[in-house]
């Protein structure tokens, strides 16, 4: 059974959220990616709430009950938005210091916290390594192998593919789920539970924003220009860390920010994980929980 979902209000959205744990322990904030919910993290988050921890775990911008606040805004999901709106959560919730879990969309905006704001994260865990973005400056062609896993960030960058998500979302993202985690037998009934997050109706022009802009073919908002530039520099991350990478992730075929581990603090563990691919808190949560406490134990 899920956890009650309670609301917070930023200065842009209001945030879903999901909590386990006493209010009083110290907290962790687990983050989804795309496409995904905070069911992610249900094999995580009671065992680290059963060790001592209060648990966190919103919904992004464009899934699920998080809602913007303006009708009128535009629905932008830059990685700066996605980062920002993490500060704003930990901000909203009065929290002057929390340890930070994610993957995918939900890593990147954890490594985003921890650059921007190093005081406020005790610790990191992250799945994907360092995948803070250069939005600045048009990246390289990548090998064909690596292009053809990117087939849907080319397709969400046609009109063609904006009309694709709107009209076939969920056979998209079941698609995505079964490729990403080639290895990964989940039932329909793991399915249905995430599924009507992708309902939200900001869902479509959020994904289709976040695609664009990374390549060039979307502008941000203004007030991300100076976090965009300094982001593209590859500022490194000085916060007590763990990179997780899954053996099977279908979209990062080669690792690549394997190669970035210097940008973490020295003695930094990087660990491929057997077994998991790109969803791995649903895949291996043990490993995922177990890796979050042995980090806090060492950060203490």
């Amino acid at each position: 059974m899920s956890p009650e979902t309670r609301i917070v209000r930023t200065p842009v959205l209001e945030i879903a959220y999901e909590e386990h744990g006493d209010a009083a322990d110290a907290p962790v904030i687990l983050l989804h990616g795309f496409p995904d919910d905070a069911r992610a993290w249900d094999g995580v988050a009671p065992a680290l709430a059963a060790a001592g921890h209060r648990v966190l775990v919103p919904y992004l911008r464009g899934y699920g009950p998080t809602r913007f606040l303006d009708p009128a805004a535009p629905r932008m999901a830059q990685q700066a938005a996605i980062g920002q709106d993490l500060l704003d959560f930990m901000q909203a919730l009065a929290l002057p210091q929390v340890t930070l879990a994610g993957y995918d969309w939900g890593g990147r905006a954890a490594c985003i916290a921890a650059i921007m704001a190093p005081e406020r994260v005790r610790a990191l865990v992250t799945i994907g390594g360092y995948n803070v973005q250069n939005t600045v400056a048009p990246s390289p062609p990548a090998s064909a192998a690596e292009e053809r896993a990117s087939w849907y960030q080319w397709y969400f960058n046609t009109e063609r593919g904006r009309r694709g998500l709107e009209q076939k979302r969920r056979e998209i993202c079941r698609f995505l789920w079964q490729t990403w985690s080639p290895t990964w037998r989940f039932d329909d009934a793991t399915w249905d539970r995430t599924a009507p997050s992708f309902d939200n109706p900001d869902f479509v022009e959020v994904v289709i924003h976040s695609y664009r802009h990374r390549h060039g073919n979307a502008p941000g908002e203004p007030r991300f220009d100076a976090m965009e530039r300094r982001l593209a520099e590859r500022p490194p991350i000085t916060v007590p860390s763990v990179a997780l990478w899954g053996a099977e992730d279908g979209v990062d075929l080669t690792r690549r920010s394997e190669r970035l581990m210097s940008l973490f603090p020295a003695g930094t563990e990087g660990r491929v994980v057997p077994a998991a691919g790109h969803f791995m808190p649903r895949e291996q949560p043990a490993v995922v929980a177990e890796a979050t406490l042995e980090l806090l134990a060492k950060s203490k």
